[in-house]
């Protein structure tokens, strides 16, 4: 099957960058492997698949905590920035990098795996039903009997309400005086099914010699959380629960200890 999004321009082009997109990447990083270490306590975790990895901030976080990393993403330039972060934490030899979206990830890896985390707000990009099935299956399949899923995504359930345009992002002064400013500008399409097109601005520079723009773009199925939920239920995963972590809310999933491998 193939995707019918392909997201690997946009984050190829904001790779580089990617630390910029939090407030303050350190705290994120610790953040992130502090609370699936809690999520993973007496769950017999210790082989994970980031399915979506990203510049590496749950895989490189999970890293440092002594887990046993699988990361995968479809964007080069981002498996490079993972790379490249693994090996500024001393963390490169602990993590496998391979290069897959969720659609082909049975073609790179091999489970089981104890866990599987897929976060980043990455489940959305799939935009038909038929892949959003898939990748729930696929995960069900990689995972052992008892295995933990962790999604993390925004419940896009809200914005379908009021479709909100213009969403701030930050502000960073860099060392020599020079801002890096982000905001978004949504655009809405009807279906079925809705989509979304994020149009993220990147603003560099200084009031001299100056400030540039440029604006990538990349597509959305603004999908809520309860949808994914009866996903999960479909797909033979239990034990689903739903917290919220700032800008993400966190799905955890089990696979039934009765499930054949």
């Amino acid at each position: 099957m193939q995707r019918t999004n392909d997201t690997n321009a946009f984050y190829d082009s904001i790779a580089e960058h990617y630390p910029l997109f939090y407030r303050d990447w350190e705290t994120q990083l610790d953040r992130e492997g502090l609370s699936l270490r809690a999520i993973f306590r007496n769950k017999g975790v210790e082989r994970i698949l980031d399915a979506s990895c990203g510049a590496g901030t749950q895989s490189v976080a999970l890293a440092k905590l002594g887990f046993d990393i699988v990361a995968c993403d479809p964007s080069a330039g981002m498996l490079r920035k993972a790379s490249e972060i693994a090996g500024q934490y001393g963390v490169l030899e602990k993590i496998q990098f391979e290069r897959s979206d969720f659609l082909h990830l049975q073609e790179v890896v091999s489970g089981p795996f104890d866990a599987i985390v897929c976060k980043g707000n990455s489940l959305p990009h799939l935009l038909e039903d038929v892949e959003i099935e898939a990748t729930l299956m696929i995960f069900h399949e990689l995972l052992r009997p008892g295995g933990v899923l962790v999604i993390g995504m925004r419940d896009f359930a809200p914005f379908m309400e009021d479709r909100p345009q213009f969403i701030p992002g930050f502000v960073h002064e860099n060392d020599d005086g020079s801002e890096f400013i982000t905001f978004d500008i949504w655009e809405w399409h009807d279906g079925p099914p809705v989509l979304a097109t994020q149009n993220l601005f990147i603003v560099q520079g200084s009031e001299r010699p100056g400030y540039t723009t440029v604006r990538r773009q990349v597509r959305y199925r603004p999908l809520s959380t309860d949808e994914v939920k009866v996903v999960l239920l479909e797909q033979g995963f239990t034990d689903i629960t739903d917290e919220p972590d700032r800008s993400e809310r966190v799905l955890v999933a089990r696979k039934p200890l009765s499930a054949s491998r």
